[in-house]
């Protein structure tokens, strides 16, 4: 019998990286998503048809429930919340009921079910905003300064206290800033990689930016889905940090993509005063040398890579749309 995995968020950037990867590995995967008018399965139109799609809800107990009745899964990945930072301060009892409620759901849904499969939590470096050590490992204190960053640090810490009080394997990984390709057009990387595309291709001429100073520790997103399986095939249930360990400012991210396509972005770039948030989170930088030790992980694609990898898939997507328009 093949081992059995379910995917919340399944057809976000994780979560199609995720199923990817357990496909690979001879899982049965079933991915669940919310009921809606319409289906967006960009990410894993690749895979749809590997993939065993059911409705569910993190705001909706019973489905979660049954859902789990159903699937019989050895191991579940919460990876569905409410997750873009900016949205979560005009959003913030929805983000809580998601991102943070939800995971209480989940967790209370496989007590009702079944203790002895393994649960991931997606945790985020968000809940250390306002660090108070760099960089920042498993014990360092946590200072949101956000809604998302405050619902997260609730999840995280419901998923502690069910692993203490239930004996259920249940972890955590703290995940720094991890990008690719798939990555929403919401996210700075992706704002500045598309728009970088679409300057090159004569589509626009400025982008508008926020905080050119913060700095953020990126990685590759596919490199990252294999921590998050490592760490459910570990003998014990541990909390881990997922980084590289290098900080880079958005103002770098900047001069590599625009330096890819041979342009300055002093050129194009022009200071937005609302893209800056409430309250900023000014440095994020993750130790990993724990996952690294006991997971045996650790990250392949360097911050340049990355950059060059997304900045090339958008100006494919651009060249693509314009092809289509000229038929």
């Amino acid at each position: 019998m093949s081992r059995r995995a379910l995917i919340t968020g399944v057809t976000g950037q994780d979560g199609s990286y995720l199923a990817e990867l357990l496909l690979e590995k001879g899982y049965k995967v079933y991915g669940m998503v919310r009921r809606s008018s319409t289906e967006n399965f960009e990410r894993i139109e690749h895979i749809r048809d590997r993939i065993q799609i059911r409705e569910g809800d993190l705001l909706d107990q019973l489905s979660l429930i049954k859902l789990i009745e159903e699937a019989e899964p050895d191991e579940i990945y919460n990876l569905a919340a409410q997750s873009f930072v900016p949205t979560s301060w005009t959003k913030p009892l929805l983000t809580g009921e998601f991102t943070a409620l939800g995971v209480t759901r989940m967790l209370e849904a496989i007590r009702a079910v079944n203790r002895k499969l393994r649960f991931y939590q997606a945790s985020s470096s968000e809940m250390f905003g306002k660090v108070l050590e760099t960089p920042q490992t498993e014990t360092t204190p946590f200072y949101p300064r956000s809604p998302y960053g405050v619902a997260k640090v609730y999840g995280h810490f419901i998923t502690v206290n069910y692993r203490e009080s239930y004996d259920v394997f249940a972890v955590s990984g703290i995940l720094f800033n991890h990008e690719s390709p798939r990555r929403g057009l919401e996210f700075v990387t992706r704002k500045v990689t598309d728009g970088v595309a679409r300057i090159k291709l004569g589509l626009a001429e400025k982008l508008h930016m926020g905080n050119l100073d913060a700095r953020r520790d990126w990685g590759f997103a596919g490199d990252y889905v294999e921590a998050m399986w490592l760490m459910l095939q570990q003998p014990e249930a541990r909390d881990y940090v997922i980084a590289t360990g290098e900080m880079h400012t958005v103002r770098e991210l900047l001069e590599v993509a625009f330096k890819h396509v041979g342009l300055d972005y002093e050129q194009h770039v022009v200071i937005d005063e609302k893209f800056f948030r409430p309250a900023e989170v000014d440095l994020l930088c993750g130790d990993s040398s724990k996952a690294q030790k006991e997971l045996k992980w650790k990250p392949r694609v360097s911050f340049e890579g990355l950059v060059q990898m997304m900045v090339d898939a958008d100006l494919k997507r651009q060249e693509r749309k314009l092809a289509n328009q000229a038929r």
